[in-house]
């Protein structure tokens, strides 16, 4: 997205029918999970300020987005207004949109691998912690939040798993399967996973619920010996350890499969919204 002014996104949107939704480019939020102290995984909810608007209710760290932010940055940047702590490293899974083409919420799904200590970082929190999943219904939330919670909920543990079969790929874009043209589509793939994939983008038949966009996990399967990079493992061999939903790009048609020329449409230039400092722009 194009520069703008910081906080040019601050501002009320009146819809159709009379209601205000703050956020003039709308607005999103975090959902970050983890493992509960006890077992089973938890989500991180903001108590927010009665002042607020919707206040005393629990739902998302989030808020208005601005016109040069996609819902990731958006979302990581009020997350670091709204609560202090460290979250360390996590995994962004997916982003659940709700809304329509005048405003809409971007509910932006992270995997973190534990339940680190959080507390509110600005007046808009009351408190911020830790709520095992069985006891979000029981909550006060957000109408909104509890409109989309059960769908939220079912996506916690969907992940989309990109199988990509170099020698197909190379091939259908003219290239030799050198080390170097195969080190450019590892970096092209390392961009597509931290851009992320429409949904829209997808084939039928998945079984992944429906989110507006997935990040991939990639592997990169290769007889050529290139070093893997963050958000790409590289393989000789696919196996069949994969743990979630499996999509595979290859020259072979069948379920759960895409052609080269499905990635080749995206990899080369990735997404529009990319993790803040990521440069996902690789050409094949």
């Amino acid at each position: 997205m194009t520069s703008g002014a910081k906080g040019d996104g601050n501002g009320w949107v009146t819809l159709a029918d009379g209601t205000h939704r703050w956020g003039r480019y709308g607005a999103a939020g975090l959902l970050l999970h983890a493992p509960g102290p006890h077992g089973g995984r938890c989500v991180l909810l903001q108590h927010r300020a009665a002042w607020t608007h919707q206040g005393d209710t629990w739902g998302l760290p989030g808020g208005a987005v601005d016109s040069w932010e996609g819902p990731v940055a958006a979302a990581l940047r009020e997350f670091g207004e709204e609560v202090a702590g460290d979250p360390g490293a996590f995994e962004v899974t997916g982003v659940y949109r709700a809304g329509d083409r005048v405003w809409h919420y971007d509910s932006v799904l992270a995997a973190a691998p534990e339940a680190a200590e959080f507390a509110p970082g600005n007046a808009e929190s009351e408190a911020v912690r830790w709520v095992p999943l069985d006891e979000v219904p029981g909550l006060p939330l957000v109408p909104a939040f509890a409109d989309a919670w059960p769908l939220l909920r079912s996506a916690l543990g969907a992940r989309l798993d990109l199988v990509v079969e170099a020698g197909p790929v190379l091939e259908r874009a003219g290239e030799a399967a050198s080390p170097e043209r195969t080190s450019a589509l590892r970096d092209a793939l390392a961009g597509l996973a931290r851009g992320g994939v429409p949904a829209g983008d997808l084939p039928p038949g998945l079984g992944l619920p429906p989110l507006h966009t997935w990040f991939p996990r990639v592997r990169l399967v290769t007889p050529v010996p290139v070093a893997p990079v963050p958000g790409v493992e590289v393989v000789a061999d696919a196996g069949p350890d994969h743990r979630g939903s499996v999509l595979t790009v290859t020259a072979d048609r069948g379920p759960g499969t895409v052609p080269p020329a499905w990635l080749l449409e995206r990899a080369g230039t990735g997404a529009a919204d990319p993790v803040p400092g990521s440069d996902h722009e690789v050409a094949l």
